[in-house]
């Protein structure tokens, strides 16, 4: 089984008061079946390059949060292909999303992972399974 990371999950283990919840899901047994959407590296180029103008320092700090993205999932970030195009095209006739959202949803649907995100009322009628660490009671 694999989890595909949705950007706030992704985004709330670096910050230092971040969800118990979450930290605890994501270090739990699930390292290897993790997966990063490129558009969620994505998104997170897009908040480094609006903070570097705004807070330089905080940016260069994102980077290299960034940088070790890269190096913890290496093989396991997951571009859009053309078979996620597809399914995206066949969710969104029926189910209209933001077309990041869309294409991380029909990712999650191509691979057959479970979506982890805090967002899970986005994804209702996706036909895609989401967990929310955010809620998980321990």
């Amino acid at each position: 089984m694999g989890y595909l990371l949705d950007t706030n999950v992704v985004s709330e283990v670096r910050k230092r008061n971040g969800s118990s919840h979450v930290k605890d899901w994501i270090g739990g047994a699930h390292g290897p079946t993790l997966y990063l959407s490129s558009l969620t590296v994505g998104e997170i180029r897009c908040g480094v390059e609006r903070r570097r103008h705004s807070d330089p320092a905080q940016a260069t700090i994102l980077e290299r949060w960034l940088h070790g993205l890269h190096r913890q999932f290496s093989d396991r970030i997951v571009p859009v292909t053309s078979e996620v195009t597809e399914e995206w095209g066949r969710l969104n006739a029926v189910r209209p999303l933001p077309t990041a959202d869309g294409l991380i949803a029909a990712t999650a649907r191509v691979n057959g992972w479970t979506l982890v995100s805090r967002n899970v009322k986005d994804f209702e009628g996706t036909g895609v399974s989401v967990v929310n660490p955010f809620e998980l009671l321990h």
